[in-house]
């Protein structure tokens, strides 16, 4: 399988596991402001730091469900960055949802063939834990863009942020996948 391929193989296993979410609790989500979405991508990568340091999990789940929870939870700021929080459940339906996950993972796959085009697959030559530190190293350049209320002077944008760590939890998934390390 080639890099697309690979990358639409494990996307389709974080929208299974988002569209099932949204079955059981709906777009519950909605409420989340983009900081708060932060910190959730904040929880899950510091969790796989934590296991690959100490190198045991005491809740019995790896690190592969913290990087499919950094998937989903990337592609709901995205949304959220662009139709902001709802104040009350708004009533967006699961197939306005998973629209909106369809559109920005596929915006996601554009910049990451765009990158390794230019980058030359360099992503693969990388450890797994690079990719958890490259993530948290993005989550607190959000916070900082975030309490600046994105008055950058020439960084990219909260978006950019969550489009990249994205693709390093997608590059992990798939070394997990496909047993590249």
């Amino acid at each position: 399988m080639n890099t697309r391929e690979q990358f639409e193989t494990v996307m389709k296993e974080c929208r299974a596991l988002f569209s099932k979410k949204l079955h059981d609790y709906g777009a519950a989500w909605r409420i989340m402001r983009p900081e708060s979405v932060t910190d959730q991508i904040y929880i899950k990568a510091n969790r796989i730091r934590s296991i690959e340091t100490k190198g045991v999990s005491m809740v019995g789940e790896g690190i592969r469900p913290e990087f499919i929870g950094i998937v989903n939870y990337a592609l709901i700021g995205l949304i959220q960055l662009r139709l902001g929080a709802a104040e009350v459940s708004d009533g967006m339906t699961a197939e306005q949802a998973l629209a909106e996950y369809d559109r920005y993972a596929g915006e996601c796959l554009a910049l990451m063939l765009r990158k390794n085009h230019d980058y030359d697959e360099a992503w693969r030559a990388m450890r797994i834990s690079s990719y958890t530190d490259l993530i948290l190293m993005k989550i607190f350049r959000t916070k900082q863009i975030e309490s600046l209320s994105g008055e950058t002077l020439v960084s990219e944008g909260v978006d950019a942020n969550y489009m990249d760590m994205l693709n390093y939890a997608v590059f992990g998934l798939i070394k997990l996948t496909f047993g590249e390390e």
